[in-house]
């Protein structure tokens, strides 16, 4: 093994292995939302109300289409994982090569077809008139760096997967400084608008790809490829696929119902879309320890299966469950006491009824935290054993559930109804991922149960003796 920013967690305490890997990996997502949320704390003091309802807007679209982008990249970095900790490089090298001619692959394809129906899904989605221009100018550039986001997230993925939290976030926070710079440029000097803090956005994320990449060519020597290791084969981008496809449409089955209930939204006019969209980043920026959480035992799980070691599987599962219900009581202080103040960041002190709205929102959904921290706990974690297919109805449940809010319920109970769309899709996502962990624990049991015996009965007729 080469470099020692990698980190086998298949031994060790879970605790202190899930905290080292997990840290570097918040702080890394942080400094990532804190650069989203610079675009719009800077679209919304320096362009005004219906700018930050214009990118607001787009939120539930760029979910469902950047989120199918970072599952994809999120699933092709497990087969990676299960065989670094089955300590299988040629393996391990073969799956790297091809998760890179899938994300070009897909980035080519993907890039074509959203930025082709861009207007047109604006349009579905009942965008307000007043700000479909600057929704449709901010979005157009989002999509169009689909290929920077690819690059990015299969390369920072990889990274991770050997254990290595550490080199992304280093990498985004040089992105995230470039990023601010970008946005004060663009809006301020160039005066392009919406469209500015779009391009600094992916400019900065094509940065953070490109750094990723020398640094593995320079750093990782375990994955150099060796022969043929570098060509696609059918085999490995078979599995790849298999991991890739269904956790990136976890994610986007699950913004369907965002962008459903987006929808409902758009139709309480702009006001309410500026409310929504200062407390939906400011409640993404405090899901970031969740994701972290997500990352980390989605590896965890791989490296350990990989190993054929399930019993640290739970342990881990464990102590994510404890930080999770820690961070839930944390996170509900915050927002009790400096919802308003954090919303002025977005908004001018002037606008009462949005900082009212955004309180609300905030509130309903911070209360709500200790069930979307399941969410991550155990759908990440089947993920991570191999079990994409399964987690994605977690997905499906989530998106039933903010459909029949924003169908049925908003139209009657307006904003209200909007603030609890979330919580409501939380736990109807639990109520599928609690039994289907236990599940797949029952079945990862008994097959490797089965390996074990084959395993013994090849060595003893290997040996030429009967098997005891």
């Amino acid at each position: 093994m080469a470099g020692k920013t990698m980190k086998d967690m298949t031994v060790g305490s879970p605790m202190k292995l899930i905290l080292g890997f997990l840290v570097p990996m918040l702080f890394g997502l942080l400094f990532q939302q804190f650069y989203n949320m610079v675009d719009t704390i800077i679209v919304g003091k320096y362009l005004g109300v219906n700018a930050l309802a214009a990118v607001g807007s787009t939120g539930s679209i760029n979910f469902m289409i950047i989120g199918f982008c970072t599952g994809v990249c999120s699933g092709f970095a497990i087969p990676v994982a299960q065989k670094f900790g089955e300590k299988n490089e040629s393996a391990m090298r073969r799956y790297v090569a091809n998760s890179g001619w899938l994300a070009l692959i897909f980035s080519v394809v993907m890039t074509l077809i959203v930025c082709v129906m861009c207007r047109t899904i604006l349009q579905w989605m009942k965008t307000p008139d007043d700000i479909m221009e600057d929704a449709f100018a901010y979005i157009f550039v989002i999509f169009l760096g689909i290929p920077a986001t690819y690059l990015y997230n299969t390369l920072a993925g990889i990274i991770r997967s050997m254990g290595d939290s550490t080199t992304p976030l280093i990498f985004l926070l040089i992105s995230s400084v470039m990023n601010i710079v970008l946005d004060l440029f663009t809006i301020l000097v160039l005066g392009m608008g919406v469209a500015g803090a779009a391009w600094a956005t992916v400019i900065s994320q094509a940065v953070s790809g490109v750094l990723c990449l020398i640094y593995m060519i320079k750093k990782f020597t375990i994955l150099r490829m060796q022969g043929d290791e570098w060509k696609p084969e059918k085999y490995s981008m078979h599995v790849l696929c298999g991991m890739g496809i269904p956790m990136g449409l976890q994610y986007s089955i699950t913004a369907i119902g965002s962008v459903i209930l987006q929808t409902a939204v758009n139709s309480l006019g702009s006001a309410a879309v500026a409310a929504v969209t200062a407390g939906g980043k400011i409640s993404t920026f405090l899901c970031c320890p969740y994701d972290a959480m997500g990352a980390t035992l989605a590896t965890y799980a791989g490296q350990n299966i990989g190993a054929r070691k399930l019993g640290r599987v739970g342990k881990g599962v464990r102590d994510c469950l404890i930080l999770g219900a820690g961070y839930a009581v944390v996170a509900l202080v915050i927002i009790y006491f400096f919802s308003d103040v954090i919303t002025l960041l977005f908004v001018d002190a002037g606008e009462t009824a949005i900082i009212a709205n955004a309180r609300t929102f905030l509130l309903i959904n911070v209360a709500f935290y200790f069930p979307l921290s399941l969410i991550y706990v155990y759908r990440f974690t089947i993920q991570g054993l191999g079990y994409s297919r399964l987690a994605i109805f977690a997905g499906v449940s989530e998106m039933i559930a903010r459909s029949l809010m924003g169908f049925c319920l908003v139209p009657v109970f307006g904003y209200l109804a909007v603030c609890f769309a979330n919580p409501v899709a939380w736990l109807a996502a639990d109520a599928f991922l609690l039994p289907a962990y236990i599940h797949v624990l029952k079945d990862l049991k008994i097959r490797l149960l089965r390996r074990s015996r084959m395993e013994e009965t090849q060595a003893a007729s290997a040996a030429g003796q009967p098997r005891a």
